[in-house]
């Protein structure tokens, strides 16, 4: 029996747990940048396939804006933050504070870029550290890479460059809120797509407590 068939919904709710904290803590980090009550919350977590992750982006030809990171550490893999053009541009617009920002449009404000890579590296990396507490393991971010592109390059580009494909990833759900608006339609919602190595996946189910087959 592979791990893959032994996660319960216990090892799923610390998954859960882990990804609250870092959200936890990335709202703390993006409030203090912005001079804003920034609210995050992660409304589901959850083990998918390759396609499955693809059809969560919107297809392998659907234009995303991603922040890609590679971990290193006791369980190396991939991190991608997406979002949807129209949701990235809308949280950019507050970051830098230009309303008539879009990622739509070329050629890109450099401001612009690196804002969305600040914010990709403040959620990824609080993220990270949470696992990283959580599970005792030493784990940290390269340098995080930002692309406005077709998901499925972006995707490719992150397995490709290390030739580490697995079968599954884990999705963090991701909804930002700003001030006192917790409404679902002024959320910005994004997917953390957490890629272990294949020899990677065994080391962090077992520290959540799954057993080896």
């Amino acid at each position: 029996m592979r791990f893959i068939e032994k996660f319960t919904s216990m090892h799923l709710d610390i998954l859960k747990e882990i990804g609250n904290i870092g959200a936890g803590n990335a709202a703390t980090s993006l409030s203090k940048l912005l001079n804003k009550k920034i609210d995050m919350k992660v409304p589901d977590v959850r083990i998918i396939s390759f396609d499955e992750m693809m059809e969560l982006a919107g297809g392998a030809d659907n234009v995303v804006a991603s922040v890609y990171l590679r971990i290193e550490g006791e369980a190396p893999g991939g991190m991608f933050f997406v979002l949807p053009l129209t949701q990235a541009s809308r949280f950019i617009q507050e970051m830098i504070g230009d309303k008539e920002f879009s990622f739509e449009h070329s050629p890109q404000d450099e401001l612009a870029l690196s804002a969305f890579q600040e914010l990709g590296n403040i959620l990824a990396g609080s993220y990270l550290s949470a696992l990283s507490d959580f599970t005792d393991m030493s784990l940290y971010p390269s340098v995080p890479a930002l692309n406005i592109d077709m998901f499925g390059a972006i995707i490719s580009f992150g397995l490709i460059e290390y030739s580490q494909i697995s079968d599954y990833a884990i999705l963090i759900d991701t909804a930002l809120n700003e001030g006192n608006d917790t409404s679902e339609n002024e959320s910005v919602k994004g997917h953390f797509f957490l890629l272990p190595d294949p020899d990677s996946f065994q080391i962090i189910f077992e520290s959540l407590g799954v057993e080896q087959p």
